[in-house]
């Protein structure tokens, strides 16, 4: 199974495709759309859009896990993420990929064990279990990567919740 994680922005999307095989996780590809800060911001959508089906189209992901948005302090920015979401997941939807959203705790869960996790320690535990060379930037990516890899183990809990509830 190949998951695309997304760290929405409006900014810089960050984007990981991880591919789930028994319990192995292997990155494909990382990275970030970035968009300039002086620019309309409806062209700035656009580009976000633009670049995530272009990713979708060449890497052909199964499923697409997302951040859910999350502001406890910079509520000013909460709008223009959230149109971005909406590219984000339009852009999936219309190649008929399964959308699942993950809140910043329950990646954190995931990743680390600790819904509370500090951000530098989720960096380190992608950079362990994806085994790569250096923790991915911008803090984006990695996030994006954190998010697939809390998706592809929701995944596999869900199920086997499955198999044992069908038995």
């Amino acid at each position: 199974m190949r998951i695309l994680g997304i760290d929405p922005g409006l900014a810089i999307v960050g984007f990981g495709f991880v591919d789930k095989e028994a319990n192995k996780l292997k990155p494909v590809q990382y990275g970030c759309i970035q968009t300039e800060a002086h620019t309309p911001e409806e062209e700035r959508l656009l580009h976000v859009y633009e670049g995530m089906v272009q990713l979708i189209d060449k890497y052909k992901p199964d499923t697409v896990a997302i951040e859910k948005l999350f502001f406890s302090r910079n509520v000013s920015t909460a709008l223009p993420v959230a149109q971005a979401r909406g590219v984000i997941i339009l852009a999936a939807v219309q190649r008929g990929l399964p959308v699942a959203e993950y809140t910043p705790m329950q990646v954190k869960q995931a990743v680390v064990g600790y819904g509370k996790a500090e951000k530098h320690q989720v960096q380190e535990m992608i950079k362990m279990l994806l085994k790569l060379s250096v923790i991915p930037k911008p803090d984006d990516v990695a996030d994006a990567l954190a998010v697939a890899v809390c998706h592809a183990h929701s995944y596999s809990l869900n199920s086997k919740l499955n198999e044992v509830l069908r038995k």
